[in-house]
């Protein structure tokens, strides 16, 4: 029960902020050949002043990786409560992670941005491998990370 209102909670705020309409936004985040094991990627948004405003996505399974998502673990305190439900496989070297989700209106062009943080087995962590603002107009705009990430976009 407590997940499901943990679940809930999450939801209802990143999905209704201000009583605003929610779209499906499809988040593609797609890895470079980096050789190694799955990538654990964490997508989290913050808000205007920095500070976190909730999860959209896990992508890895186990736990105990997940203090090598750095910013995304530090801003959560590691409560693994803030991504019940959201959670996938890890993605592969060379593979694509897609996602579609329903996003509240009022974290566009508000000054939200979403952030991937990465990390790979027995390669350096990635915190904060992509750093987007959540824009209209940044849609469809491809983004670079900064070691595992080739490209991010997010469609409306």
């Amino acid at each position: 029960m407590k997940s499901l209102l943990a679940t809930l909670a999450l939801t209802t705020a990143l999905t209704l902020p201000g009583i605003a309409m929610a779209r499906p936004v499809t988040l593609t985040t797609m890895l470079n050949n980096y050789g190694g094991d799955g990538a654990y990627l964490a997508l989290y948004v913050t808000d205007a002043s920095g500070a976190y405003a909730g999860s959209l996505w896990m992508a890895g399974s186990k736990s105990k990786y997940y203090k090598h998502l750095t910013d995304w673990d530090r801003a959560t305190s590691g409560n693994t409560a803030e991504i019940d439900g959201i959670t996938g496989a890890s993605v592969g070297s060379g593979r694509t992670l897609e996602v579609t989700i329903d996003l509240s209106d009022a974290l566009f062009d508000a000054g939200y941005t979403l952030h991937i943080d990465a990390a790979v087995e027995d390669m350096r962590d990635s915190p904060n491998e992509v750093s987007v603002p959540l824009t209209t107009d940044g849609a469809g705009t491809p983004v670079t990370g900064r070691r595992y990430v080739s490209d991010f976009t997010y469609d409306m």
